[in-house]
């Protein structure tokens, strides 16, 4: 049976991450792993690394204060994580999470999310507020690296969790927007909640009859569904349909590959992203 991991690290929406897995593994029948990660920030310096430096090459005892102070730093961190891992297990096993492990490693988070893909169903993490450099299209390189990296489904998950009762799915009427629904209307995940299709912006006859297409799709599958268009740019238009509707999930695809596929790289997904705080469920 494939696992799901929660990436937690401290950040002050781990809570919202613990949250949002504990309620996927119950949703899914699935085991729960808790992943920390000690990576490297890309502007941190060992400090021992300063032995290149010639005016401190006869220093030996210093550089060797140097070294001790990665090592103990090292080990603060590795302490920090391994409690940050047992908070979230007594969380999922206070919510009656049976099937509960954690695990600590080192090295690039999306590396070691790629040894794991295989054997997982759903990942979930959170938007990183340290103070780390920004790539150029978001503020938080790790999450853009795993949305744009791996291969299946990606929960981010919000800072506060809130039972979802309904969700919607941003709909374009596009080969990636059709594999989303069809796998919305297959998976127990979304089971039995509200649906709302919402299309940004698409006034044609073609869009309007996929539109149709996928609402019929999703209430044979069971669900009660609304399907609307809305006027905008796709990442404001959601946000504010979502706010407007209480909408308490985002569904949608990522990177699509149609012929404005260098658009959506830098506007739609990569925008909705960096926007919106509506808890996301972003299926591949």
């Amino acid at each position: 049976m494939k696992q799901i991991i929660a990436c937690i690290d401290g950040i002050a929406r781990t809570p919202g991450i613990c949250d949002y897995a504990i309620w996927a593994a119950g949703r899914l029948d699935a085991d729960l792993d808790f992943l920390h990660v000690m990576e490297k920030a890309p502007d941190y310096l060992p400090l021992s690394e300063l032995t290149g430096n010639i005016w401190l090459s006869s220093q030996e005892s210093l550089l060797q204060d140097l070294a001790e102070l990665d090592r103990q730093r090292n080990d603060l961190l590795q302490e920090q994580g391994r409690q940050c891992l047992q908070m979230a297990m007594e969380r999922a096993r206070a919510q009656g999470a049976t099937r509960v492990a954690c695990t600590q490693r080192q090295g690039s988070l999306l590396d070691i999310l790629l040894e794991v893909e295989a054997d997982t169903r759903l990942f979930v993490l959170g938007h990183h507020e340290h103070r780390i450099k920004a790539s150029r299209l978001l503020p938080d390189h790790r999450l853009e690296y795993a949305v744009r990296g791996l291969h299946r489904p990606i929960m981010v998950a919000g800072a506060d969790f809130r039972d979802p009762a309904s969700f919607m799915v941003a709909y374009d009427g596009s080969p990636t927007a059709d594999r989303t629904v069809d796998m919305v209307s297959r998976s127990p995940l979304l089971a039995g909640l509200p649906a709302h299709l919402v299309m940004v912006g698409r006034t044609s006859a073609p869009a309007q009859a996929a539109l149709e297409r996928t609402h019929a799709q999703l209430a044979q599958a069971g669900f009660a569904v609304q399907a609307v268009r809305v006027p905008g740019e796709p990442a404001a238009a959601l946000g504010d349909y979502a706010e407007r509707h209480g909408i308490d999930l985002l569904v949608m695809g990522a990177y699509g590959h149609t012929h404005i596929r260098h658009l959506m790289l830098g506007s739609t997904t990569t925008a909705i992203l960096g926007q919106l705080r509506v808890p996301l469920l972003i299926l591949r």
